[in-house]
């Protein structure tokens, strides 16, 4: 799709009025895009970096016109299709965002990515428009497409591939640390994401996995080779050292903090945050200096000049203009069939009295330090009890039952979701064992449980636990993986609305019996008797 005409400059002349339409409509997509992802920039750290996207973005589009390579689409058929193809993709995006919202909820992460790619593809339509040999807006290259790519990088990671690499992350971190520990001659054993030293422990975080860093390296490593490097080579050295290098320096920074702490130092607060701000600053610069490197210094050659006046493309107009109005169709379709929580503007539920404090047989345990994770959960409405019984020498059952609350927007979905047992678990020395049913349906007679999430688990000495978990949003279970056909999510979308802010739990049950020797016992039944009051 390269122009074999001459290499022309960008037209300076004031655009005609149907692209500024254009220009308009994309600028208000982006608005939209941000003032609907702002609480999750502001909630989730990993995606700091995403507050500068948008003028980043405009930077690059300037850079693009000033210092890119001119180089512009010539008219066709092949030119048209490639915007009805980019338009088309778009609107699918949005429409299975939609559906997805009504069974994930809009702040779920696969929905805000959904978003991303939509935005992202009318962006591209937008570029291959003002691309086009006659209006010469912003020319097609690697700087425009950079600032287009971005977008896709300020969308949170869907929850599955999130917890699967921040779980190898820490896995990797730790190993790491502890060999380099045995070789620094410091004694120190792993447990999960848990290094014990003589003294005391440390443990390898989520946060400190490096998967902040990872993510805001790449943008970085992104942004600096469409902006200061011109040669594709160059560009490839810059994106692939990004990720190398932010891994690179956060298992320097977890080194640090665990022979700080083996030294007796206390690395909570200052030295876990200076540290932590000083290796993304470090990271930052280092990729700034690459790049600078990297850059050739050699001018752009001189383009003729073009009298010609700027011209809109008209059939790719016309599709821009019609696809945009059926977005705005589904949109509004979206908003009308939206319905209001079913518990808006309730108190939050006591979640004590969803848990029998007394059970006949049996010994009751409240724990006394779950406040310790209220900041990472965002939420500090947590209860857990477990319930204890010998039936004979070297026989013990063990239940137990935790319950977590939010309120109407307090923290998205994914966040929520993010915290199940496969994202925690493995790394507190649990190993996922092999499940005939992931999606067991835990039986009490006479009661109607939603469908739950089943794993099983064994720690160090073969302890094992059968886990199921809910996840509940505005009074009923998120399904993670069924349905996903387009015809049951539609059905879903009528039954239950396209938005609706409501609060959330989460509820898990863990024992080291099957669910066939547990069901039959009064506790049981009294525990989920009183969780279905909250959408189980």
């Amino acid at each position: 799709m390269t122009s074999t005409l001459p290499s022309l400059p960008p037209s300076t002349g004031r655009p005609p009025a149907d692209a500024l339409a254009v220009i308009a409509l994309l600028l208000g997509l982006i608005t939209a895009f941000t003032w609907m992802m702002w609480p999750e920039w502001s909630q989730n750290p990993d995606l700091s970096h995403a507050f500068f996207v948008p003028l980043i973005f405009l930077l690059l589009v300037w850079e693009s016109r000033r210092q890119g390579t001119p180089r512009w689409l010539p008219p066709g058929r092949l030119s048209t299709l490639a915007v009805a193809g980019a338009l088309a993709l778009g609107l699918v995006f949005f429409a299975l965002a939609g559906l997805f919202a009504a069974t994930l909820a809009w702040t779920h992460a696969l929905v805000s990515c959904l978003l991303a790619a939509s935005l992202g593809s009318f962006l591209l339509a937008g570029l291959l428009i003002f691309a086009d040999a006659r209006l010469r807006l912003v020319p097609f290259n690697w700087v425009s497409l950079t600032a287009i790519f971005l977008w896709l990088l300020v969308a949170p990671l869907p929850d599955g591939t999130y917890s699967r690499l921040t779980l190898a992350l820490q896995q990797w971190v730790t190993g790491s640390v502890l060999q380099t520990l045995h070789l620094l001659g410091v004694p120190a054993r792993q447990h999960g994401n848990v290094i014990e030293l003589a003294t005391t422990t440390v443990g390898v975080e989520e946060a400190c996995s490096g998967i902040r860093s990872l993510i805001s390296c790449v943008f970085a490593g992104f942004f600096f080779a469409g902006w200061l490097v011109r040669r594709p080579a160059g560009r490839v050295v810059l994106i692939l050292a990004a990720p190398l290098l932010a891994l690179g320096m956060n298992f320097l920074r977890s080194l640090t903090l665990t022979l700080l702490a083996n030294a007796g130092k206390d690395i909570n607060g200052f030295w876990h945050d200076a540290t932590g701000f000083a290796i993304l600053g470090v990271t930052a610069a280092i990729l700034a200096g690459l790049a600078v490197l990297l850059e050739t210094k050699e001018p752009l050659p001189a383009a003729p000049a073009s009298p010609a006046p700027a011209v809109v493309p008209r059939w790719p107009l016309r599709l821009f203009w019609t696809a945009v109005a059926a977005t705005l169709a589904l949109g509004l379709f979206y908003v009308t069939s939206a319905r209001p929580a079913i518990r808006q503007g309730q108190p939050p539920p006591n979640l004590a009295s969803l848990l029998p404090v007394r059970a006949a047989d049996w010994e009751v345990l409240t724990p006394n330090d779950l406040y310790q994770f209220a900041d990472i959960l965002q939420t500090s409405h947590l209860m857990e009890r477990t319930y204890l019984r010998t039936t004979s020498p070297g026989q013990l059952t063990q239940l137990t039952v935790y319950v977590a609350y939010w309120a109407p927007g307090q923290a998205s979905v994914s966040r929520v979701a993010s915290h199940t047992p496969d994202a925690c678990w493995p790394g507190s020395g649990w190993f996922a064992q092999p499940v005939a049913d992931i999606k067991d349906v835990p039986a009490v007679p006479g009661l109607i449980i939603a469908p739950g999430e089943h794993r099983v688990f064994r720690n160090n000495v073969g302890f094992p636990q059968n886990v199921w978990f809910w996840h509940i949003y505005d009074g009923r279970v998120i399904s993670y993986r069924d349905p996903y056909s387009i015809p049951a999510l539609f059905q879903i979308a009528l039954q239950y609305g396209f938005r609706r802010p409501g609060d959330q739990f989460f509820v898990r049950i863990s024992s080291n019996k099957s669910w066939s020797e547990l069901q039959d016992e009064p506790v049981v039944r009294e525990i989920l008797t009183n969780l279905t009051r909250i959408g189980l």
